[in-house]
């Protein structure tokens, strides 16, 4: 669960700085300098994943991808506005579920940086 986790992490992170036309679009209006925010995030998130595949980062890497998961909220918050209110976007089938789920990838941040679960 861990090396998926990480796996997914890494993706996002790499989509984030090679394709980030979508993740700004969906960027709260009030974030500056959105361009950089989302290369940053990206490098985050591969931060983040490279950091549980190694054990004496692991922890750091599961507080800090939790801590990533809570503060991005906001933009999934955002994206699912915008697309239920204009009606061009992707359904509440997808926005309902991202959202209810975001606690549990906190949680498996921290499972995976064995904070929780594991002793």
């Amino acid at each position: 669960m861990r090396v998926l986790l990480a796996l997914l992490y890494l993706i996002a992170g790499v989509l984030h700085l090679a394709v980030p036309r979508p993740f700004l679009s969906i960027m709260p209006d009030f974030v500056p300098m959105p361009a950089v925010v989302v290369a940053l995030t990206g490098v985050a998130e591969i931060a983040g994943a490279v950091g549980l595949m190694i054990p004496r980062l692991r922890r750091a890497a599961g507080w800090s991808l939790a801590a990533y998961a809570l503060c991005v909220w906001p933009a999934n918050v955002q994206h699912a506005i915008n697309d239920l209110t204009a009606g061009t976007g992707l359904p509440i089938l997808y926005h309902a579920p991202r959202l209810a789920l975001q606690p549990l990838i906190i949680a498996w941040a921290l499972w995976a940086g064995g904070i929780i679960g594991r002793r």
